[in-house]
């Protein structure tokens, strides 16, 4: 059964409440439909009616963090504390566990295993990337996934294809994504070390671009870069639209979380601008929220709209889009009933994955907690 609506100002609010448009400036059971009581859908406004929860796909994962669909359906999600990667089976929900990756570290605070990617290449190469925190350094790599292999041991040896992005406690962004262009996007932190998100010359609290080796990608706003945009402070969501647009989502401190539309070599701000800011040099986001309505993490796009998973926020956010243009309001659903709210994927057409966060020390887990979900959306 979904949470209780949390009975604080924030969760009570409407959708719209103190969301600000920054506009087009510079910048797992069964197979039936969960009933709408425990769909979380009569308590979100005018959101509520543009998402069903069709039913739970698994439920019982730790730290879930990241998640990447296999070419037959099935899900790949990350572990953060355990360091290990399991199998979905997206139909019956059955998990099998695939392998742990060697080098992640279970750290104080928010580091681990956090984004996996599959490559695009998958049915000839098996390979499966991720985002990692060890001892010394974030970095991504590579496994080769092999199914003939006993259970837990299917994971072939990481190769290491990027290392040495700053590493903390805090702010180690995480998501990977390979864009239509077939290049891999990483989202970094800044690691509450605020100038390095600044420095070009730092991979902190940037958005990286590569090729699936790690080599900066043909393209980059600099050639030997892998930089393709920075003043970022903590982006965890990162989504392409049918035109090939990247859009990223993004924490930010005290008083304003973000969705960006991002350019090649543009800066976003941090930590000289949060939210909008109308400053020369810098580019505004397309929309922003207080951190008690967000707190975003992943982002996905189906239906024309892009859907954000909030923390803090514990609600799904629908932001519709016209282009490169948020096209009116954006609106919430889901709030409160399913606490925390980590990645959300695309599952195909009126379709997503979405997967809950309250096994990360910060929710209020309950017996079946964390669950992946699936979601119908317009």
């Amino acid at each position: 059964m979904p949470r209780p609506t949390p009975k604080t100002p924030w969760a009570a609010a409407c959708a719209a409440a103190v969301l600000m448009l920054a506009g087009c400036t510079s910048g797992g059971s069964g197979g039936e439909e969960e009933p709408a009581s425990s769909a979380g859908t009569d308590n979100a406004g005018s959101g509520s009616s543009r998402v069903r929860v069709l039913r739970t796909v698994a439920q019982g994962l730790n730290t879930p963090w990241g998640m990447a669909p296999l070419p037959d359906g099935d899900l790949l999600v990350s572990s953060r504390d355990d360091g290990t990667i399991t199998r979905v089976d997206a139909d019956n929900g059955t998990k099998t566990e695939a392998g742990t990756v060697q080098g992640a570290q279970d750290l104080p605070g928010e580091g681990g295993l956090l984004g996996l990617a599959v490559s695009p290449d998958f049915a000839s190469d098996r390979l499966v990337y991720a985002y990692l925190t060890t001892s010394s350094d974030n970095r991504i790599v590579r496994m080769r996934y092999d199914t003939s292999r006993p259970q837990g041991e299917q994971l072939g040896r990481p190769e290491t294809v990027l290392e040495g992005i700053p590493t903390g406690t805090y702010h180690n962004g995480g998501r990977i994504a390979f864009g239509p262009d077939g290049m891999l996007y990483a989202g970094t932190g800044e690691t509450w070390d605020k100038p390095i998100a600044q420095d070009r010359d730092s991979l902190g609290g940037k958005i990286l671009r590569m090729t699936p080796e790690g080599r900066p990608a043909r393209g980059n706003p600099e050639p030997d870069s892998l930089v393709y945009s920075s003043g970022h402070r903590n982006p965890q969501g990162l989504a392409f639209d049918d035109d090939g647009r990247l859009w990223a989502s993004e924490f930010g401190q005290d008083t304003w979380d973000e969705l960006n539309l991002i350019r090649p070599g543009r800066n976003y701000g941090w930590p000289e601008v949060e939210g909008t800011g109308d400053r020369a040099g810098f580019t505004n986001p397309v929309a922003q929220w207080t951190p008690a309505e967000a707190s975003p993490s992943g982002i996905a796009y189906a239906e024309g709209a892009i859907w954000m998973a909030s923390l803090r926020g514990e609600r799904l956010w629908r932001i519709p889009l016209d282009g490169s243009r948020v096209a009116g309001e954006p609106s919430a659903a889901l709030e409160g009933s399913y606490g925390r709210l980590r990645t959300v994927v695309a599952a195909g057409g009126d379709r997503l994955w979405l997967v809950t966060s309250n096994t990360d020390g910060k929710g209020s887990p309950e017996d079946s907690d964390d669950r992946i979900l699936l979601l119908r959306v317009s």
